[in-house]
């Protein structure tokens, strides 16, 4: 045979060779498969090997090859399954680990979320806490009944009354006939005039202390001045003669007995100057070398003000505004009126059967004598009393050290009064809700309110 011929087929040895494999190499291969399938079936092989020794070499040859066919297939199905169920344990593995992934991940998520709520929860919280601290100080802070409540030194520095107390009594009275502002509340008036009247600020500085305007400040301070003068005004009161007799202090018993029923002064207001050539006139003062306003004050022995005239331009007289204020048809007979050399009214009041105290002076003489001197000391002792009244009602209302504008002094609409007297008035009711400054308390007593 040329096998190198192109056209060469093999012919031989085209099938299965016909040489059957011996016993002992089926056995073997057989061992191998029983091996690789891990001992799968192992009892039915046991078996199989009893049967096999019982059958002859013919039948064993058979039934060895049918067995290995047998054994090749289940081999075949044991890899199958052996490497099925492994895929199935790798996947149920990897399910498992894609299940605890998916946990881990859902439980970091859940975490997550957690913390992102309770951030936000956190922040909601601060912000609301944060809130009512600011809201707490703006509280402390606004200008109304909580800023002065519960503060004693807050209440005297901005309305110059002793206490809380009296000022809520005040507010009492006239909170009913204040007219309704969209701004402020009616306490808020009421204190926006105490303070101007205490402190004396500047208008645009309260302007913005109040959060309103100029034009809506003026109108709120004029229209409670008027209700704070309607309704208080009575409040400087000339007192009845046994009242005063009830409570006249030690130190005019002394002297006078129970007979002083007032003592009086004059003080000025400082004025700008008018362009009328008349009121310019009327209103300078020669004491004080300005244009000013006069006002008459009389204060009972305790220390109270009991009177207090309208205004007088500055070049008028102590004497003249005395017989023309009024203050005479108060008197009785048998009163005594301490005053100042300045007012020479002992014939005025004579013809109320009255007497004048007035300190003596020389009268162009060298000295005055013994007797004098000593009447002089005493008469001047008392009556320093008005003085200090007077001192303390400007010092405590320091809008009565300022110079008042013009239109200050116009008589209000239907009024026969100016606003400078319903201020003045308004502050000599505020002065008299104070403690006297001519009885002291004692050191064991305190305010009673």
């Amino acid at each position: 045979m040329d096998e190198t011929n192109p056209d060469w087929v093999p012919t031989l040895h085209m099938g299965h060779s016909e040489i059957l494999t011996s016993n002992s190499d089926r056995h073997r291969r057989r061992t191998q498969q029983r091996a690789a399938v891990g001992g799968f079936h192992k009892g039915v092989v046991e078996c199989e090997g009893e049967a096999c020794a019982a059958v002859t070499h013919e039948e064993q040859l058979k039934l060895d090859t049918t067995e290995d066919q047998h054994h090749s297939h289940l081999a075949k199905e044991a890899v199958g399954q052996s490497c099925v169920g492994q895929v199935e344990a790798e996947l149920a593995t990897a399910n498992v680990e894609n299940l605890d992934l998916t946990v881990r991940h859902t439980e970091a998520t859940r975490q997550t979320k957690d913390c992102v709520c309770c951030e936000q929860s956190r922040a909601e919280v601060n912000r609301l806490l944060e809130n009512r601290k600011l809201q707490s100080q703006l509280k402390k802070t606004e200008l109304n009944e909580h800023f002065l409540k519960d503060d004693t030194e807050k209440v005297r520095y901005y309305t110059g009354l002793p206490c809380f107390a009296i000022l809520l009594a005040v507010f009492d009275n006239v909170k009913a006939f204040l007219p309704a502002s969209q701004k402020l509340s009616h306490f808020q008036m009421l204190l926006l005039t105490l303070m101007r009247l205490r402190l004396d600020l500047p208008v645009q500085h309260l302007c913005d202390l109040f959060n309103v305007s100029h034009k809506t400040l003026s109108s709120v301070f004029t229209d409670t001045i008027d209700v704070l003068y309607a309704r208080l005004g009575a409040l400087v009161h000339w007192p009845e003669r046994h009242c005063l007799q009830a409570t006249v202090p030690p130190q005019f018993i002394e002297i006078f007995g129970k007979r002083v029923a007032i003592i009086v002064d004059c003080f000025e207001i400082r004025t700008e100057r008018p362009s009328n050539l008349k009121a310019r006139a009327q209103t300078y003062s020669q004491y004080k070398g300005t244009h000013t306003m006069k006002y008459l004050v009389g204060i009972t022995p305790l220390g109270a003000i009991s009177f207090i005239s309208k205004g007088w331009g500055g070049s008028a007289s102590d004497r003249h505004i005395t017989e023309n204020c009024g203050i005479l048809q108060r008197l009785l007979p048998g009163d005594v009126v301490l005053a100042d050399r300045g007012f020479e009214i002992r014939d005025p009041v004579g013809m109320m059967c009255a007497e004048v105290k007035i300190p003596a002076y020389t009268k162009g003489f060298c000295q005055l004598d013994a007797r004098d001197i000593e009447d002089k000391r005493a008469i001047a002792h008392l009556r320093i009393h008005v003085e200090r009244v007077i001192g303390t009602s400007r010092n405590k209302f320091k809008m009565l050290h300022t110079t008042m504008p013009i239109r200050l002094l116009l008589p209000c609409e239907g009024e026969d009064v100016t606003l400078l007297d319903k201020i003045v008035k308004v502050c000599c009711v505020l002065v008299n809700m104070c403690p006297s400054v001519v009885v002291k308390p004692g050191t064991t007593e305190t305010c009673s309110c």
